[in-house]
């Protein structure tokens, strides 16, 4: 019977999917069409079930390797990003042609650790994302490695997947592998290894029981999908390890059969995010309400609009934690803000419609999303 904690989490719409490179490129000879055809096609079938399906997809070196002639993993970084530049065109356009054969749209996009550090880059790419998910488009999301340093790389697609997660406010994150899951221990020596298939992501029981990686193709092993699903769970975000070579691996899991190991977050996505601000001890700035929008926030929980500010105190940029107060000083709430202080005072007191006219370009209508808030009383 599958675990209720499983079972509700299934339940989830929006989902990050994530291939390594062993599976994609059949070991380095070459991009494995056969797997990422049978991949696509039960994307595409959840896709068409109404899920909100990110691909978070390995394999640009691996597949620039096997285009290069190489047959072992370049250490100089000028090597690996000539790679990448190589594998990535051929690993795009398969998933655009096989997509497209089920009349679904799709888009690359590419991320470095500085787009998700910067809290306006963070915002850009996150308002990118869930634009292309309204609009039924299935995104690749890849490091770009092209242009990433050792200084600036997430290290491995498995930390990306964790950080798209968090981006998206993703219900699940599946991590798919080489290996059928987290076992109690290397069942690659130990024939007598168990498979975990539930625990809590940040069970400290689990520590020892995820190895390096031992493979030549991918940066990732089982400690870095035990560390994404960590990462992944601060924001609420439950992960799925499985084996994703095993024939419909995703159409089985989501008919409820117990594959992999399921990874939970001790709480919902919603309720982590509005914790961690709530934490925020660091403002950048305040928001002055009137006191029809003071009852509004206060009372509903609802959205911020630039019509219900009378005043913007400091200065702050876009993506900023800024505080909410009444016309007595009294604290409400507090959130991140779409828009500069300088862009929160031209549209302050005027109806979401006017934003386009006063700032030259088409904003959220929100200046604080109830998402990104937290009524503090």
């Amino acid at each position: 019977m599958i675990d209720q904690g499983r079972a509700t989490l299934l339940r989830g719409r929006r989902w990050v999917i994530k291939i390594g490179s062993a599976l994609l490129t059949n070991n380095g000879k070459g991009l494995h069409r056969e797997a990422m055809q049978a991949w696509v096609e039960q994307m595409a079938e959840l896709a068409q079930a109404g899920y909100e399906i990110v691909l978070v997809s390995s394999g640009a070196v691996a597949a620039g390797m096997g285009a290069l002639g190489w047959t072992k993993r370049p250490t100089a970084i000028n090597e690996l990003q000539a790679a990448a530049a190589v594998g990535q065109m051929g690993l795009i356009h398969s998933y655009e042609m096989m997509f497209k054969s089920y009349g679904i749209h799709t888009a690359q996009v590419l991320l470095i650790n500085d787009d998700l550090a910067s809290r306006s880059r963070y915002l850009n790419a996150r308002s990118t994302l869930n634009t292309l998910i309204d609009h039924k488009v299935i995104p690749i999301v890849n490091e770009n490695d092209t242009v990433a340093t050792d200084e600036i790389r997430f290290g491995d697609n498995d930390t990306l997947a964790a950080m798209v997660a968090n981006l998206i406010d993703a219900d699940g994150l599946i991590i798919m592998t080489d290996q059928l899951g987290l076992f109690d221990a290397d069942p690659r020596n130990n024939p007598e290894a168990t498979l975990i298939t539930n625990a809590f992501a940040d069970d400290a029981a689990l520590d020892g029981m995820a190895g390096e990686s031992k493979g030549e193709l991918g940066r990732g092993g089982m400690f870095t999908k035990l560390r994404a699903a960590r990462l992944a769970s601060r924001s609420g975000t439950s992960t799925i390890i499985v084996g994703g070579s095993q024939p419909g691996v995703l159409r089985r899991l989501f008919a409820g059969e117990q594959l992999g190991t399921c990874l939970e977050a001790r709480q919902q996505p919603l309720a982590a995010r509005k914790q961690w601000l709530a934490g925020m001890l660091n403002v950048s700035g305040a928001l002055v309400l009137d006191d029809g929008a003071a009852r509004v926030l206060h009372g509903q929980g609802r959205s911020l609009l630039p019509v219900g500010v009378a005043d913007v105190i400091g200065e702050f940029e876009r993506g900023a934690v800024v505080e909410c107060r009444d016309q007595n000083g009294i604290l409400i709430a507090r959130g991140l803000s779409n828009y500069s202080a300088s862009e929160a005072r031209k549209i302050a007191r005027h109806s979401s419609a006017d934003i386009l006219g006063i700032l030259g370009y088409q904003g959220e209508p929100e200046l604080i999303h109830r998402d990104n808030m937290v009524v503090m009383v």
